[in-house]
């Protein structure tokens, strides 16, 4: 457990932030299936971007995911296209985290795919591609998690008939699914999107030298911290103006909230705004769902009432994240407020009341989730606080606390 303080109000320095884990991972899947090595500069040097590494390069039957989820989707449509059986296995959470959509997904390709112990769960045992693709049309929900869209949009150029992905309802996570096509445009695959529809004719990845871009979601515990500050002018380096992240909205969300963004030739600098909090923040995180717990300590903190929707992936995240939110916001005294579905048919989440850190240092749970740490600790802006289990935020950010400490927090644990 680590103490966290920050003993001023004013946040002030230069970070130079990690890779973004998303843009990483997807680079490392196309690499694999472009059979050519190309490099891939500023890879992340999250946990869950290093093992995907090694999980590419494994030649063991049986391959651990742990807890990346990420990893564990696209590792199941890429071995899908391996020859030779493999098991592909996880953490306990992860053998609870859903993965029937994609499977089914991927049989009615031709797949050969069993699960090994319960149905629809990991463990999966993931047979050779005998006729794995002649069939070329699939239909997946479009309000399920875009990693399974994306893990079967990556294989589509390698297939013999290529892919035809019938999208049904409502399309979740926009952007992720961008993202991965304008990387597959990167390296020379072309698409079709029209409507519920997207065609990926069987075409080969082209190697080239690739960049990643910092992360947008790691960049959001710095724009918490921004809101608290009284003064602020801080300097985030490796995020680009045209970005392929979802998360890039951030810089408007965060206008509304006191921080002013300027983007420069190394990245973006962080100032206030100097205009006026709303009384009541509404936003719908359906395209960029891993800024929700972000915005929802920042609303906390400075006391802004958060109308939110658009948060229905965010149950089968690392944790269930609302239920976590809702637990570890009530020890600063506010409240997640379940709405309802509204006449619109969003289902509304209002965020409720203002952070206080009045006697002992409250002690956050982080339920094997990076996000929970790194969200909630620019608390310490209010007060000390205490971070259980902080080591999680590896699995994203290694380097989080170190950083912390360079722009002024003190840690103790």
């Amino acid at each position: 457990m680590y103490a966290i303080r920050k003993t001023n109000t004013t946040l002030s320095g230069e970070i130079t932030l990690a890779g973004s884990k998303s843009i990483s991972n997807r680079s490392l899947i196309i690499r694999a299936l472009c059979g050519e090595d190309f490099p891939i500069v500023l890879l992340a040097n999250a946990k869950d971007t290093d093992l995907l590494q090694s999980l590419l390069a494994s030649t063991d039957p049986v391959r651990d995911a742990g807890a990346a989820g990420t990893t564990f989707r696209f590792m199941t449509a890429y071995l899908a296209t391996q020859p030779g059986t493999q098991t592909l296995t996880g953490t306990e959470r992860m053998k609870q985290r859903p993965i029937g959509v994609l499977v089914n997904a991927l049989r009615s390709l031709g797949a050969h795919i069993e699960y090994l112990e319960n149905e629809g769960y990991p463990p999966l045992l993931i047979g050779p591609p005998d006729n794995f693709g002649v069939n070329n049309k699939v239909q997946i929900s479009a309000g399920t998690s875009s990693q399974y869209i994306s893990a079967l949009l990556m294989i589509a150029p390698t297939l013999p008939n290529g892919l035809e992905l019938e999208l049904v309802g409502k399309i979740v996570s926009r952007p992720y699914i961008e993202m991965t096509l304008a990387q597959m445009a990167y390296f020379g695959v072309e698409h079709e999107w029209d409507g519920q529809y997207i065609w990926v004719a069987p075409q080969q990845y082209q190697a080239r030298p690739f960049v990643v871009e910092a992360d947008w979601s790691a960049a959001s515990y710095y724009y918490i911290m921004a809101a608290f500050a009284k003064e602020v002018d801080l300097q985030l380096n490796g995020l680009f103006a045209e970005s392929l992240q979802g998360d890039a909205v951030l810089t408007e969300i965060m206008a509304h909230l006191g921080v002013k963004t300027t983007f420069n030739d190394k990245g973006v600098h962080l100032s206030k705004s100097g205009l006026p909090l709303p009384s009541v923040f509404e936003y719908d995180f359906l395209l960029c769902p891993d800024l929700a717990q972000s915005i929802a300590v920042v609303c906390a903190g400075l006391g802004v009432t958060g109308r939110f929707t658009g948060l229905e992936t965010l149950r089968i995240k690392e944790t269930d994240r609302i239920a976590a939110l809702n637990q570890e916001l009530a020890k600063v005294g506010v409240k997640v407020v379940e709405e309802g579905v509204a006449s619109d048919g969003k289902e509304y989440f209002r965020i409720e009341g203002q952070a206080q850190i009045p006697g002992p240092a409250p002690e956050f749970a982080t339920y094997e989730d990076h996000r929970m740490a790194m969200a909630f600790a620019p608390l310490a802006y209010l007060g000390e606080i205490k971070i259980h289990e902080p080591e999680v935020v590896v699995k994203s950010y290694p380097d989080f606390w170190r950083d912390l400490q360079e722009v002024g927090f003190e840690i103790v644990g």
